[in-house]
């Protein structure tokens, strides 16, 4: 039966939100109260008011200048090495489905258009030395992370994000993935990140480190810790870095392989076997009004707890338990649970430190203003056209929406 969707929309029309140049105060404006036409419009909005900042400073180079650093008490000057990749990595790991997406509805097409070459031009930037906007890829440790989460947007945009970069801005760009080989990963989640790098490579040049990623593939193997979940290293920690990190780089690095003939359909069948099981777990950690159980580290990356719910559902791959209507609602509210409160941006439009809200406290000392924006992941589903279950089914009742509203549900099982 159709129900009436549980999100209340707002904001006006796309037609009435312009990504804002650099430096202009507009992402910091609150969205307008018109209720908007559906959940989609409702999702281009808010992601087009996260990224704005971004995108509109890293394409006119001025990203290191421009983004205020928001840290842990004493951690600000090593953040400042580091934060910018952060910001920009993570922005377009989110972001790259929706700029790919051929088949946009006409009030998007401006907008994307718009963020893919804004985009290009931060990219750009970033890999050239010559540019005031040069970003670090290798000093220290932190780099391989956020090189990593561009590898992986590279991957999730290669007509938009690699074919129609500049020619002069590739080469520089392989030489920025590549030169984060000189960084150890730790031993955990971290392998993926020289892993998907790897991939990168492997799809743009053909040419990769083989043994990198194998080594990350096979740990995680080992890792595995039943019913649809992974330790992060050897051991099992309560916290999202299944959805933050492992699953969706450690399915997109061996579908990779897959697609270059270097690896198993049989291995990738079993992870997306996993996937779906842990997507179930995710669906139901989705409390009544969007709010979810906040343990573990890293927090402050918001609804980006959510991107392997997001990625399995752009990539069609949800289990048959979950109906793509009732999952776009549960992301729907995860969405407005962490980015409407008071205090989620400044006065300028950049993201600050919190959960719901503005929570410095709720910050690690690796966490700074640049990391936040791994938010955008749960964005993912953009990268779907409309026409697709996901945006056209009606809007239903999640499970634990259902449960606690003493609707009948069906029984969970472990894989």
């Amino acid at each position: 039966m159709e129900r009436r969707s549980f999100i209340a929309g707002v904001g006006a029309g796309l037609s009435a939100l312009a990504l804002p140049t650099a430096g202009a105060p507009a992402a910091s404006e609150a969205l307008p109260t018109a209720k908007p036409v559906s959940d989609r419009e409702y999702w281009v909005r808010t992601l087009l008011r996260i990224v704005g900042p971004v995108l509109a400073s890293g394409a006119a180079g001025t990203l290191k200048t421009a983004m205020p650093v928001e840290s842990a008490a004493g951690q600000q000057e090593g953040r400042r090495k580091v934060t910018h990749l952060e910001a920009l990595g993570r922005t377009l790991a989110g972001l790259a489905p929706w700029l790919e997406l051929t088949d946009v509805p006409a009030a998007e097409q401006a907008q994307q258009q718009r963020c893919a070459e804004q985009a290009r031009q931060a990219i750009a930037h970033a890999v050239n030395p010559q540019s005031p906007g040069f970003l670090n890829f290798n000093q220290g440790g932190q780099p391989v992370v956020d090189t990593a989460f561009l590898a992986h947007a590279l991957l999730r945009a290669p007509k938009q994000l690699w074919e129609k970069l500049p020619e002069a801005t590739k080469p520089q760009l392989i030489q920025a993935l590549q030169s984060s080989r000189v960084i150890k990963p730790v031993y955990s989640n971290w392998l993926l990140f020289s892993g998907i790098i790897e991939a990168a490579l492997l799809k743009f040049t053909g040419s990769a480190d083989l043994m990198r990623m194998d080594y990350a593939i096979k740990e995680h193997q080992t890792w595995y810790k039943g019913d649809g979940t992974y330790g992060d290293g050897p051991d099992f920690h309560w916290d999202y870095y299944n959805s933050y990190v492992i699953q969706p780089m450690l399915l997109d690095l061996v579908g990779t392989l897959v697609a270059a003939g270097k690896e198993s359909k049989d291995l990738l069948q079993r992870l997306q076997t996993r996937a779906q099981r842990y997507a179930a777990v995710q669906e139901r950690l989705i409390g009544p009004d969007g709010s979810f159980a906040a343990f573990g580290r890293s927090l402050a990356y918001r609804c980006g707890a959510f991107q392997h719910l997001a990625q399995v559902s752009l990539q069609n791959l949800l289990p048959a338990e979950l109906a793509a209507g009732q999952v776009r609602s549960a992301l729907t509210a995860v969405i407005r649970r962490t980015m409407e409160s008071k205090g989620s941006f400044d006065a300028q439009g950049w993201l600050q430190i919190g959960l719901c809200g503005h929570q410095p406290g709720i910050g690690e000392g690796y966490i700074s203003t640049g990391s936040l924006y791994l938010c955008t992941t749960a964005f993912l589903p953009l990268g779907l056209p409309t026409s697709a279950p996901f945006w056209a089914a009606p809007a239903q009742d999640w499970t634990a929406r259902r449960i606690w509203s003493g609707q009948d549900v069906k029984t969970d099982h472990a894989l």
